[in-house]
Formats: C-alpha cells, structure tokens, sequence
C-alpha cells in the first residue's frame, strides 16, 4: 500500500510578491541601520568637537581673570591704579510699564525688544545703544553681566527664536540650525558669543528670545522712579546687575 506524500517545508512555493516584499522590507532594514550608525558616529563626533571648545573657551576665560589679576597686582607694586577696559556688553532689564510713556521712548523700548516688564536682552554697548537706553533709563536697569550670569541665563531661561516661535534651546541641534553658518553649533559657543562680544554677536542675540525673567526674590528695593545710586533701581547698576540677575532668573 503506497504512503500518502506530506507535502516539506521545501516544497512550499513562496509567491514573487512576496519574496519583493521581503527583500524590499531587508533593503530598507539595513539602510536604516547603516543611516543610524553614521548619525551615531557623526553625534559622537560632534560631542568631541563640543568638548573641545569648551575647554578651548575655559581655559580662554581663566586667562582673561588670570590677566585682569596680575594687571591689579603690578599697578599695586607701582603705587598705581588697573582700570579694566569698559565692558562692550551691556545686559537690560525693563523693570517699568508703559503707563505715562511718550512715543519716542515707546519706540526706543521695541527697538530694544524690551516689549514687557521684567524682559531682559544682551546689547552690545555702542555709542548708538549708549543713547538709546538714556532714553529708556526712566524703565530698564542695565549693567555689565559676568560670565557666570551669561551661562545661568542661557541655560536657565533661554529660548531660541525659530520663524518667529519661541521655542525651547532643548538639543545643539536647534543652535545649529539657527547659527551654524555662523560658526555657531552649541549652548558653549552661543555663551562665547554673547559673552566676549563676537563677530556674530548681533545674529547671536538675535536668535535669543528675550528672556522673561521673574520679579527679584523680596522685590526692588524702593519705588521703581529713583535712580540706582540714588537708592533706587533705575539706571546703569555696572557690576550690580549681576545681583539683580540672580534675584530674577
């Protein structure tokens, strides 16, 4: 009695379809996993290059504080007096509203970008800029920002203005996008350029959003109309805005 033939797994006809299926699906499975390879090569690439410059800018500051110290010391050993060059960037807070304001200083304030209380912007310090916030002083205070409030402001309260959005400095990848033909690629270059004054300082702060801060731990120290060495808040602080930076940020 002859046996029944079962049919073996290679006896089973696979349709062409099929078989275009699956090669099509394994093409696309290995272009993916060669395309996620070289963005984790590039990525770590990148993070090198980062690193670099960080150091590269940490050592550049250590060495300006470094200088700044043997300047003080020598004019001391000389019985003379170290004035540091006046600071090219300036940081301005408007601390005042718009009621009782004339159109100029109005006009002045958007110039500035400072359209709400408690807004903040980086200026370069120019003899233009130099006028315009002594029309404005009546509502800002101002003054020459260290590196550490640079940083902190950055990285704590800084946005990125992206086709007229606000939108949050989350990845290297936004700055890039938004200044990297300008040379500038990530939060360490982006706080280079704002603090030392660069070439690109203007498309740098441009990017930034204007940073909304918050009202200073314990509030101002008197009504917001005198000036600032008249015991007040308003006007040019120098090195005190440092202090009021870290009450608002």
């Amino acid at each position: 009695m002859a046996r029944s033939s079962v049919p073996t797994h290679n006896d089973i006809v696979v349709p062409e379809s099929v078989l275009k299926k699956q090669k099509a699906h394994q093409k696309t499975t290995d272009s993916q996993a060669a395309e996620l390879k070289k963005k984790r090569e590039s990525s770590k690439e990148k993070r090198s290059v980062i690193a670099d410059r960080a150091a590269k800018y940490h050592a550049e500051y250590q060495k300006a504080a470094r200088d700044i110290i043997d300047a003080k010391r020598a004019a001391k050993r000389d019985n003379s007096v170290f004035v540091p060059a006046e600071s090219r960037l300036v940081f301005v807070v408007r601390i005042k509203g718009i009621n009782k304001i004339d159109p100029k200083k109005r006009k002045t304030l958007q110039l500035l970008r400072l359209l709400q209380i408690n807004n903040g912007v980086f200026i370069r310090l120019t003899k233009a800029t130099s006028e315009m916030l002594k029309i404005v002083e009546p509502f800002v205070a101002y003054g020459y920002p260290n590196l550490k409030s640079v940083r902190e402001l950055i990285y704590k309260r800084g946005y990125a203005k992206v086709n007229k959005q606000r939108i949050p400095i989350t990845t290297n990848d936004i700055i890039e996008a938004g200044l990297g033909k300008f040379g500038i690629s990530c939060v360490e270059d982006l706080i280079h350029e704002i603090y030392t004054v660069g070439p690109s300082f203007k498309q740098a702060s441009n990017f930034l959003w204007p940073f909304k801060l918050s009202s200073p731990t314990g509030g101002f120290r008197t009504r917001k109309f005198k000036h600032f060495i008249e015991g007040g808040d308003l006007g040019n602080r120098e090195d005190f805005i440092n202090g009021l930076v870290r009450q608002m940020n």
